[in-house]
């Protein structure tokens, strides 16, 4: 089975950028729409929230707290989605994953950590 694996967090002072990775080895997603997510300190198990969207056609949309901050890209060719993270708050601080959009049980991957410090 295709996983999805995410990558390029790290630890950001506010104001900073990060830009995460998220690829897979095939092109089993190609047909599918990507979505990134999040998951907030104190929240656990599969209570995360929906950051952004990555669709073939590159119409991406976006959860409201993201405020024009963050830009979502797809490559096809590399079977890779991008999240581009600009003007980083800490309230951004999450582990952030890809998965299916809708989610998909099975396809949630580990995760990558991005921490913004004040």
């Amino acid at each position: 089975q295709d996983q999805l694996v995410e990558s390029g967090g790290g630890v950001v002072q506010a104001g900073g950028s990060l830009r995460l990775s998220c690829t897979t080895s095939q092109n089993t997603f190609s047909s599918f729409i990507l979505a990134w997510y999040r998951q907030t300190p104190g929240k656990s198990g599969d209570d995360r929230e929906f950051v952004a969207t990555a669709a073939m056609d590159n119409y991406p949309t976006y959860a409201d707290f993201v405020k024009g901050r963050f830009t979502v890209t797809r490559d096809s060719a590399a079977n890779a989605v991008y999240l581009q993270m600009d003007e980083l708050e800490p309230e951004d601080t999450a582990v952030y994953y890809c998965n299916l959009f809708p989610p998909i049980s099975d396809y949630w991957g580990q995760g990558t950590q991005v921490i913004v410090s004040s």
